[in-house]
């Protein structure tokens, strides 16, 4: 094997790396052409008012979500709950209800004409508030709180049930050995949860924007769509993004530099379940809470409003879910392409800079969804006009946003391919086109499958860059929800947001599968 890739290897994978850091550094010289009252602008109180509503909603919906995915993830794992692996698909299927579904659901069920706002009503019970910070914290809370309860078993499961038998063998209650042992043990499921769900938060654009709750990205979009001067706009991006970045620095630092490792070799076993006795009643009915207000909820309100949608309406399902079958798809097949140099330059040659290329895939999927949609809006205005409200900007966002996802599989798959295959076809006078088509691609098919349909499930949710890059008159299942939602056609929105959820379950579905069981007793 040579040390030195192919010129067209080299080429490629530098066309990639170029247009995945292409947005990030196009907003920077963007905002850089702000003259000094735009500039002014962006230090002013609503700024800083912003600043604190975006960060006090991350904040609330991380320890909300913390609050409940801590028992949750004990009761699937170290107890003798009843079904516990049930319960473990369902806690997660909220993974699958994009966040301007579960918004969506909760105008829906307690808006103006919500069916349940109709029935407490009539009943002269109180109407929970669903606009503003109570309805953005509970419709993320739910969506988010997943992530949280995946890391929060993972490091459950990981333990090793040894160091909880010392305590409990040196007098310790139950209790206290949990908060003594387990509870410090899973502080790096605890940071890595709150990192997930506290970026999920800040980026986030749909709920918000449909609870009218003023945060970072809604104000971008608002900025956007109606100020003439959209300098001001690229500032509040590189706001956000410069959270971002403090955030991820934040949980460098919270995580620091303890071993959590097992001193000893040896696998773990497995832990006995603790008996709930008298308990079992109250954690079934706290387990089935969170599934009604995640799952059953919002599917009944769905189903209700899609019955009246079918009812009044007849299907108008087609044109949206072919825009978003054919943006997805485009998507999905240009990012493997896209990611195939990046990857074999990663793992058949590499050095710094290939290792740089490939990490340079990683800044689009680091910005948040607003801020890249908006910057591609700028570069397609100025730079590439003649492409500005095509597909081909739309499926460009996809790729800069989604390639990570790409990247990694292909890469993955790649690792556990052995050189010498290629290089014993090549012995025998197979060119290298011959070979890669003979002998490479056929071994990387699973890889490449599973890189296209992660970022197709992703895609077909995505909502900022589609609202601000897709063509006139191009319509998906999102922006169909999206824009139905925030007219008050609930009926309307409810076929494709089911729709929506049942894709996206499929991505949910092998998620969990991955995943080892609960410890058996």
């Amino acid at each position: 094997m040579t040390r030195r890739p192919p010129v067209g290897l080299w080429v490629s994978g530098a066309v990639v790396a170029a247009l995945a850091v292409l947005p990030a550094v196009y907003l920077v010289v963007r905002a850089a052409e702000a003259d000094a009252s735009t500039w002014g602008l962006l230090l002013r109180d609503r700024t800083w008012g912003l600043l604190w509503r975006t960060l006090g909603l991350a904040a609330a919906v991380t320890v909300l979500a913390a609050a409940m995915s801590l028992p949750l993830a004990w009761l699937t794992t170290r107890s003798d709950l009843p079904g516990r692996r049930v319960w473990t698909v369902l806690l997660c299927v909220p993974l699958a209800v994009p966040t301007f579904v579960s918004g969506y659901v909760l105008l829906a069920a307690f808006g103006t004409g919500g069916v349940l706002e109709e029935v407490l009503t009539r009943w002269g019970l109180p109407v929970p508030p669903v606009y503003g910070f109570p309805g953005a914290l509970l419709a993320l809370t739910v969506s988010t709180y997943p992530y949280f309860f995946l890391a929060l078993r993972a490091g459950l499961l990981s333990q090793d049930p040894a160091w909880l038998e010392g305590a409990r063998s040196l007098g310790l209650s139950p209790a206290r050995a949990f908060w003594k042992v387990t509870a410090p043990l899973l502080r790096p499921a605890f940071v890595s949860g709150a990192l997930l769900v506290g970026l999920y938060v800040l980026s986030d654009f749909g709920a918000v924007a449909l609870l009218q709750y003023d945060a970072f990205s809604r104000a971008i979009y608002v900025q956007y769509e109606g100020a003439y001067d959209r300098a001001y706009a690229a500032l509040l991006g590189l706001a956000l993004v410069a959270v971002t970045v403090v955030v991820l620095v934040f949980e460098v630092w919270l995580r620091g530099r303890a071993g959590y490792h097992r001193s000893s070799k040896g696998a773990a076993r497995a832990v006995a379940p603790v008996v709930l006795g008298r308990w079992r009643v109250p954690a079934l009915l706290f387990c089935g809470a969170v599934v009604m207000a995640g799952v059953v909820l919002p599917v009944g309100v769905l189903l209700y409003w899609g019955a009246r949608g079918l009812a009044e309406e007849g299907g108008s399902l087609l044109e949206p879910a072919v825009g978003s079958v054919l943006a997805s798809v485009l998507g999905a097949v240009m990012s493997v392409v896209g990611a195939l140099p990046l990857a074999f330059l990663a793992v058949r040659y590499p050095s710094r800079l290939t290792l740089a290329m490939e990490r340079a895939s990683y800044a689009g999927y680091a910005l948040p969804p607003i801020v890249l949609a908006l910057s591609l809006v700028f570069l397609g205005v100025q730079v590439v006009p003649f492409f500005y409200g095509t597909l081909v900007m739309l499926v460009l966002a996809y790729v800069v946003r989604f390639l990570p996802q790409a990247v990694g599989t292909v890469r993955s798959s790649l690792l556990q391919l052995n050189p010498h295959l290629g290089e014993a076809a090549a012995s025998l006078g197979q060119p290298p086109a011959s070979v890669f088509r003979r002998v490479t691609m056929p071994l990387l098919r699973p890889g490449l499958l599973a890189g296209a349909a992660l970022v197709f499930l992703t895609a077909m949710k995505e909502l900022p860059a589609t609202l601000l890059l897709a063509p006139i008159g191009f319509e998906t299942l999102a922006t169909r929800v999206w824009s139905a939602t925030a007219e008050g056609r609930f009926a309307e929105a409810a076929l494709p947001a089911l729709v929506l959820m049942a894709v996206s379950t499929l991505g949910v579905g092998l998620l969990v599968s991955q995943e080892g069981d609960a410890p058996r007793g």
